[in-house]
């Protein structure tokens, strides 16, 4: 493998400089590797926590960006967080964090949504992404949700950046 990228970055610096005019510098011989196993793969190194959810409450200040925009991807087929975007199989989620359950305009919410009152918050969605089925039974929903405790975590804190999230001190 290391041979084959060498190989190609010889090949892409000579096109280079003779599209320039410069004669090429001269590479040194790199002799073959003797047949050796493969190289595995390395594990892929833990997600850590960077700055974007920095300025946000406890726990979603240590989730990783990367895991969130990575989950996101499971509900970005049905939902949006764009502000003024519109709906598709679910809700626009722009504005979710203290919205009442089942408000979003022009969205036609299943009768077990409309019957709850509660206010949407991150332990609130929480629960539902642990088991959508679950927190309201009934509801319409087809995802099954999110199995790891710190890919909720993520997609949470991923959420609260992109809907516009305000701490509840900061909303009033």
């Amino acid at each position: 493998m290391r041979l084959l990228r060498n190989g190609l970055l010889i090949c892409l610096s000579t096109v280079l400089v003779a599209a320039c005019g410069a004669e090429p510098a001269p590479q040194a011989e790199t002799p073959a590797p003797a047949l050796a196993a493969p190289e595995a793969s390395a594990p892929a190194a833990p997600l850590a926590p960077g700055l974007e959810f920095a300025a946000l409450p406890a726990p979603y200040n240590t989730a990783t960006y990367a895991a969130g925009r990575r989950t996101w991807k499971l509900c970005q087929s049905c939902h949006v967080t764009a502000e003024g975007g519109g709906n598709l199989v679910g809700p626009n989620l722009h504005g979710l964090f203290g919205r009442q359950v089942a408000s979003a305009p022009d969205f036609d919410y299943s009768p077990a949504l409309k019957s709850e009152t509660f206010v949407w918050s991150p332990e609130r969605l929480e629960q539902w992404l642990a088991n959508p089925r679950g927190f309201v039974p009934g509801n319409r929903m087809s995802f099954s949700g999110v199995r790891k405790p710190e890919d909720r975590l993520a997609v949470i804190a991923y959420l609260m950046l992109e809907t516009g999230y305000l701490p509840p001190e900061a909303a009033e």
